[in-house]
């Protein structure tokens, strides 16, 4: 049984969007030093080929532009959102009370 063409792009809408959200992220980090230049290479190039394999044999429609622009406002929230982080709780005096 062969699966839907239509099913196979929401597939790759699906896959593109999230790699954008995580392309987001990743450039925070890169940008405070966290991650590497590689690391964000690499989601920036998973985002953009699934992306583009949305329109590889359908023209640009509805749905290709409304995950596109999805996929920017994703990147934005997942930069604003990595940006906002905040630093780890520090548990040490907690777990190990100090002696005396």
């Amino acid at each position: 049984m062969p699966s839907s063409y239509e099913f196979l792009r929401a597939v790759l809408a699906l896959m593109g969007v999230a790699c954008a959200y995580l392309a987001g992220r990743t450039l925070a980090g890169v940008r405070r030093g966290w991650q590497k230049l590689s690391r964000l290479y690499g989601w920036i190039l998973r985002s953009v080929v699934c992306l583009a394999a949305i329109v590889f044999r359908f023209p640009v429609d509805v749905m290709a532009m409304l995950t596109w622009s999805v996929a920017v406002l994703l990147f934005a929230l997942g930069y604003l959102q990595a940006l906002s982080r905040k630093p780890p709780e520090d548990l040490s005096k907690d777990i190990f009370p100090p002696e005396g």
